[in-house]
């Protein structure tokens, strides 16, 4: 309409002018524009594509490699955020919303169902910036074939997300709790002892079992302080919640378990895999294992520059 002439006066207004004689938006002629071109575009047979270069390689060709990134990751459900980075460790490189759009239209994304909930007055945040600065641990419930009910516990660490233990037992009692943070203490700070992990917070909520005198004393002992989260705010202890779907979703809701001997080793097992190949977007897609190791590189490095200053 801008390079169109008036018929009287053989001149030409704009867009701008004439929507503002006519009183209507230029928003409303661009979109029953839009509508027009997708119309004769339909009648045409000829499909809207996205303008620009293609990219390193065809959509087709995007697809076969986005397939078998899906098929090689040994977790289900991930998003195309983690596919996109695991191509780019295949040194495939293309866009993030690329890869969104090729898989929405191959039916490879994963499924979000968001819920409307309530208001929270949390503005603040749970998660460190160093390992081993707090670790949160809960417990949840599944059903084994041959033993029943067995309740799972686990201790995550709030910066890098990593399992620091898992345990299964078909008791809830304190002292099972206590197992993966035993596990944690004796790996990340050479076994159990009197203040062997001071200055280390555990974030755990108000279950009977993690607030029984057995289990405060035993943390205390180790040289951790107990954070109990806020009454009936689960949000507090978020991380080893999210774990704990995490878990569901990879696990405990995809496989049968006879027993709880068997329960426990597929826990570790899985522990194990997450801490290694789980890609974490807050820390730029590395592995939980990634995370400690280069920070407790860092440490070790400025350690040794302030001794050999001193």
């Amino acid at each position: 309409m801008s390079q169109a002439y008036s018929i009287s006066t053989r001149r030409r207004f704009g867009l701008s002018r004439v929507c503002g004689v006519w009183g209507v938006p230029r928003a409303t002629v661009y979109r029953h524009r839009a509508v027009a071109n997708c119309e004769e575009a339909a009648n045409t047979g000829r499909q809207p594509k996205r303008r620009g270069p293609q990219g390193a390689c065809s959509d087709a060709e995007l697809l076969s490699h986005i397939e078998v990134v899906i098929a090689a990751s040994p977790f289900s459900g991930e998003g195309y955020r983690k596919v996109w980075a695991r191509l780019r460790d295949m040194s495939v490189r293309t866009a993030a919303r690329r890869v969104r759009r090729v898989m929405k239209e191959n039916n490879l994304l994963a499924p979000q169902r968001p819920v409307q909930r309530d208001a929270h007055p949390h503005d603040g945040t749970i998660v460190t910036e160093k390992v081993d600065e707090v670790w949160g641990t809960d417990m949840t419930q599944t059903i084994t074939t041959r033993e029943g009910r067995a309740y799972v516990f686990v201790a995550v660490d709030h910066c890098s997300g990593e399992f620091i233990g898992t345990h299964a037992s078909s008791s809830a009692s304190r002292w099972e709790a206590l197992e993966p943070v035993r596990q944690g203490v004796t790996l990340h700070f050479g076994g159990v002892g009197p203040n062997v992990a001071k200055g280390l917070t555990l974030r755990h909520d108000h279950g009977s079992n993690y607030m029984s005198e057995d289990f405060q004393n035993e943390v205390k002992c180790f040289g951790m302080t107990p954070s109990p989260a806020f009454v009936r705010q689960p949000e507090g202890n978020g991380v080893a919640e999210r774990a704990i779907r995490t878990l569901k979703e990879q696990l405990l809701w995809v496989r049968h378990f006879e027993t709880v001997d068997e329960l426990r080793a597929a826990l570790a097992a899985f522990a194990a895999e997450y801490n290694a190949s789980w890609l974490r977007q807050r820390h730029g897609y590395k592995t939980p294992n990634q995370i400690r190791a280069e920070q407790k590189a860092l440490e070790a490095e400025a350690a040794t520059v302030i001794k050999m200053a001193a």
